[in-house]
């Protein structure tokens, strides 16, 4: 079974229904592990050899976390720079074995979606605000697919909450079949990198 792992950035959890709701969803999924990254390094010292080998096990990555003042929480952008810059400019051999890997966002924002767009408060879409993530994964050599996007987080109803869970692990379902083809096309690839 392919595994799916979501690493999940949020600076304090417990006040977050809507992530609580999406992560309960996605769960009970076949071969998807959550890794609570703030849990793990609430200090915000990323042990990089841990998640250089979490990040390397897995084949499919999902990062998830609410969208702060248009970034990601701090802890992600320490995880790229500990994780990636090891993978890419320390250990590029040991990068290379991320070729191919499929990557998705699913962030949350307190807006509406209309506050996300040239006559809105925020003035560009979500997914534009992303983009350095998709740049990111693009630099990687990852296969980049939409985000999953939910939006006014805070402000949603129980009976939301429960529909945003069970859109949040429809849309896992798609995408993990998906990119069966790009996961299995990946096995071959890393088994000669890992002779070479």
């Amino acid at each position: 079974m392919s595994r799916t792992l979501i690493l999940f950035f949020h600076p304090a959890p417990s006040h977050s229904k809507a992530n609580v709701a999406l992560l309960a969803a996605a769960w009970p999924l076949p071969g998807v592990e959550i890794a609570d990254m703030g849990a793990l390094y609430p200090d915000g010292a990323i042990d990089t050899e841990a998640e250089v080998g979490r990040l390397l096990a897995a084949d499919r990555l999902v990062l998830q976390f609410p969208v702060q003042w248009y970034a990601t929480p701090p802890l992600l952008k320490a995880w790229q720079d500990a994780v990636l810059t090891w993978l890419f400019y320390i250990r590029p051999e040991e990068g290379a074995r991320l070729r191919g890997l499929p990557v998705t966002l699913a962030a949350t924002a307190g807006n509406v979606p209309e506050a996300y767009g040239p006559a809105g408060a925020n003035l560009y879409p979500l997914e534009e605000l992303l983009r350095p993530l998709e740049a990111t994964a693009h630099r990687c050599g990852m296969i980049w697919s939409r985000p999953f996007l939910l939006y006014r987080a805070n402000k949603l109803t129980a009976e939301e909450l429960a529909a945003a869970g069970e859109a949040y692990a429809a849309h896992l379902k798609r995408w993990i079949a998906a990119t069966a083809e790009a996961v299995s096309a990946r096995k071959p690839s890393l088994r000669t990198l890992a002779e070479a």
